[in-house]
């Protein structure tokens, strides 16, 4: 590789980047063709139902989560419900604000199998100050 060698060394270079799983993900985009929200930070949806998920090994604590349907494409997704005793502020048909939890890769966070999105608000109203006694849960 010498004089006159840079367009064969580019050709070769442009070819092994698709080897790289991060490269070919982001030039096929391939998590906007997965990822429920659509490539958003947040999404609405309705409530459909509560549920607990039972948490990996060793831990063997219930967490409650929530049965999310987008309004935006109607896809049904499982959010963790942060915060001690913040279920009793998420009722069925409420509307939620939802996001990523942010786990390694945009997997699951912790010990809770196959949930990548927690709630923030519900009604409008920030689901930590409700927690916290600051604000009434607005009727919808």
């Amino acid at each position: 590789m010498g004089l006159m060698s840079a367009r064969k060394l580019i050709k070769i270079r442009k070819k092994a980047r698709w080897k790289h799983f991060g490269f070919k993900r982001r030039m096929l985009n391939l998590k906007e063709k997965t990822d429920p929200l659509e490539g958003t930070s947040q999404a609405k949806g309705i409530v459909l139902e509560k549920v607990q998920l039972e948490a990996k090994q060793p831990n063997s604590a219930m967490r409650k989560c929530a049965k999310v349907q987008l309004l935006k494409n109607n896809k049904t997704i499982t959010a963790f419900i942060p915060g001690n005793l913040a279920q009793k502020f998420i009722d069925e048909h409420d509307e939620v604000l939802v996001e990523c939890i942010g786990g390694k890769m945009g997997r699951a966070k912790g010990d809770i199998p196959c949930v990548r999105y927690q709630v923030i608000s519900v009604n409008d109203q920030p689901l930590s100050r409700l927690v916290h006694g600051k604000v009434e849960k607005g009727r919808r």
